[in-house]
């Protein structure tokens, strides 16, 4: 479970670069919009030279060709030893979103050639680390090994291309590693089929990632069978796939001495298959990407285990609900009545609005058991919150505003953005229950807003806690084959929660 290596490289200066070692080389053209012309750096200059090429000459015969962000001229090299492309790649205005769109590009471009390409990518911190990690997500590819006894996680698009790239970047070249270990994990988990993903399995590649980390600072933890007895939403949910039945699975970063520093807690939503339970899903084709029902929790995971690297200076907890929705005898019912962790009692409308059972769940078990200073959870949780903001952010529900406008900056930074949305009291009364303290899906009204009633319901469970939710339904699939994502899961939130948790300290 890790990206073809190396896939980024770096050594010393560029303008020392043997050409002849290298399948291709990459050299950058930008446009500022207050000049003419184009402009390319020092070092394509010179590689044009030994090229026996000029700028000039190249755009001579391509005079459509602006340097937008992404657009690619490929020029063919003879007689210069291995190389034998030359890629001109516009990068717009350099600014973070032109620098990532022109990665994904230059991705797409090369992907599966096995290629070792030359890149002479110039630019800032932040701009760099949006290049890498959009052309190495890319490359992303993933397909089922034959041999599901090893329960192993994928096996890798074959071909992957790597890139060297000055060693000025060597800092933004360790961040943009991390981020793209962490979001193909992410994808991995995602990805993986249900007759193989289910909560045990889930539990077990969290054991094994903590292991392969060989991080002292990192711990894991799994509940099942009796030690859930006081979960109620985890049970009620899981407890309807007899053969697969509930985990909680506890991450802990916690270095030798941390105990003074800020605590953060993550709970993410890990339905390994969702049908619906006994409110069956319509239509049934709907239920074809319920795979990815655990997408919070897998985020949650790799984001953890990725602070082993980053070594911030903050505790995290993280907590995978982990259960299947199924349709079985022992299935919970519409009108069942269940009590959450803490005692809170919860009249149960729909089966299909699951995630937020085993959220409050985890949600109540962090404000009451772990203390935490922060307390976040992230879930492909309401539909409704795609159809308010499409796919392009997440919702974000907090009343903290220095936490969203965390969260919200850090989102724009690295190219996984969230929108603030309002916790509207005056929808509050659509939790009422006669029969319970809550009913679970907002009905006693008729307010819809569904992504917010669901957040109400939410809170509900968070005490007073700097809380914050992300329901990610929207972002965290693509329907489509396209820029940093393949059709499927896109990983959201991985990259979101490392940039917040790294700067958070």
């Amino acid at each position: 479970m890790h990206l073809p290596e190396p896939l980024f490289r770096h050594s010393g200066s560029l303008v020392d670069a043997n050409l002849g070692k290298f399948n291709a080389v990459v050299l950058l053209a930008a446009k500022n919009e207050d000049a003419p012309e184009l402009s390319t750096s020092a070092f394509a200059e010179k590689t044009l030279a030994a090229l026996g090429l000029s700028f000039e000459t190249i755009l001579s015969q391509w005079r459509d060709y602006v340097a937008k962000a992404g657009e690619i001229l490929e020029v063919p090299i003879t007689d210069k030893g291995a190389l034998h492309r030359l890629y001109i790649l516009g990068i717009g205005n350099a600014s973070l979103e032109d620098s990532r769109k022109a990665g994904s590009a230059l991705g797409r471009k090369v992907k599966s050639t096995g290629y070792s390409l030359l890149h002479g990518f110039e630019g800032e911190y932040d701009a760099a680390v949006a290049h890498l990690v959009a052309f190495s997500l890319s490359q992303y590819g993933w397909n089922v090994k034959s041999d599901y006894s090893k329960s192993d996680m994928s096996a890798r698009e074959k071909g992957a291309t790597s890139l060297t790239l000055d060693s000025s970047l060597e800092s933004a070249i360790t961040r943009a590693e991390i981020l793209a270990e962490s979001v193909w994990t992410t994808r991995d988990l995602i990805h993986t089929p249900s007759n193989i993903k289910n909560p045990a399995w889930l539990a077990q590649q969290a054991k094994n990632l903590v292991k392969k980390s060989k991080s002292p600072a990192l711990s894991v933890m799994v509940k099942k069978g009796r030690e859930l007895e006081n979960f109620g939403g985890l049970k009620a949910v899981g407890n309807s796939s007899p053969n697969s039945l509930p985990h909680l699975v506890e991450i802990h970063y916690a270095p030798a001495g941390s105990s003074k520093w800020p605590h953060v807690v993550l709970v993410g939503k890990g339905i390994t298959y969702d049908t619906g339970g006994i409110s069956l899903k319509r239509p049934y084709d709907l239920m074809i990407p319920m795979k990815s029902d655990m997408a919070g929790a897998a985020a949650i995971l790799s984001a953890t285990v990725a602070m082993a690297k980053i070594q911030p200076r903050v505790r995290i907890t993280a907590l995978m609900m982990c259960a299947e929705n199924m349709v079985s005898g022992t299935a919970q019912r519409p009108s069942d009545v269940i009590t959450q962790y803490g005692g809170t009692t919860v009249e149960v409308i729909n089966t299909d609005a699951e995630g937020r059972l085993v959220l409050a769940d985890g949600l109540a078990y962090a404000d009451l058991e772990l203390k935490p200073d922060y307390l976040l959870d992230i879930a492909t949780l309401t539909g409704a919150a795609t159809l308010g903001l499409g796919k392009q952010h997440g919702a974000m529900y907090t009343r903290n505003p220095a936490l969203a406008a965390g969260l919200q900056a850090a989102g724009e930074r690295i190219g996984e953005r969230v929108w603030p949305m309002p916790l509207i009291d005056d929808y509050v009364p659509a939790l009422a229950s006669n029969v319970a303290d809550f009913n679970h899906d907002a009905s006693a009204k008729s307010f819809s807003a569904g992504s917010v009633t669901a957040a109400l319901f939410l809170e509900q469970f968070v005490g007073e806690q700097n809380w914050v939710h992300l329901d990610i339904a929207g972002p965290a699939r693509s329907d489509v084959d396209a820029g940093e994502s393949i059709k499927g899961g896109t990983g959201f939130g991985t990259r979101l929660l490392i940039e917040w948790l790294a700067n958070l300290s």
